[in-house]
């Protein structure tokens, strides 16, 4: 675990124009980031067609395409959970386009909570995600994208535990009406 007083101190830097204060917090919560990314990807694959560090690598592209605005680690961690869901969805897509060119290998993409969720399953995650309050978007994504806990999920979004257990609840609740009907 890296020291969330530095980190936090460089993402200031950061947001004041210190473009070299990203590249060195990046490098403190680096290897951080790459376990969230194995747990995404922790499956062996036959033809895994993203690894975690090219999933690292396009989280942190995607996420330095615009202003980072983070204001702390966790809410860094919380901006690179958005940034994954993304990278998988667009690979997602891709291979599904790729699959009805008859060119597509299966690719299986687990989370820590879940047995696995194929591409079909992500994007139509992803699409119910996008009907769901902020809040309630960013707590699944720091949830299943980042595994990070209740605490940590408070501290990121500026919000009481009990905040992120409630909204939690009506999320999932939410979700598994869009994802499975209302059996």
């Amino acid at each position: 675990m890296t020291d969330t007083g530095e980190v936090t101190k460089l993402l200031r830097a950061a947001r004041e124009g210190d473009n070299a204060a990203m590249e060195r917090a990046l490098g403190l919560v680096y290897d951080d980031l790459r376990v969230l990314a194995r747990r995404k990807l922790a499956k062996e694959y036959q033809e895994r067609t993203l690894e975690p560090t090219g999933l690292v690598h396009e989280a942190y592209l995607k996420m330095t395409g615009g202003a980072v605005e983070a204001k702390d680690r966790a809410h860094f961690f919380a901006l690179a959970a958005n940034a994954m869901r993304q990278v998988l969805v667009d690979h997602a897509r891709k291979r599904l386009a790729g699959k009805r060119e008859d060119a597509w290998k299966q690719v299986t993409l687990t989370d820590h909570q879940s047995d696995g969720v194929d591409a079909e399953e992500l994007i139509a995650l992803d699409d119910a995600l996008s009907r769901l309050d902020e809040r309630q978007r960013k707590i699944v994504e720091c949830r299943f994208f980042a595994g990070m806990e209740e605490s940590e999920i408070a501290a990121a979004l500026g919000v009481t535990d009990r905040t992120v257990r409630r909204e939690w609840a009506k999320a999932r609740a939410r979700l598994n009406l869009a994802l499975y009907g209302s059996d």
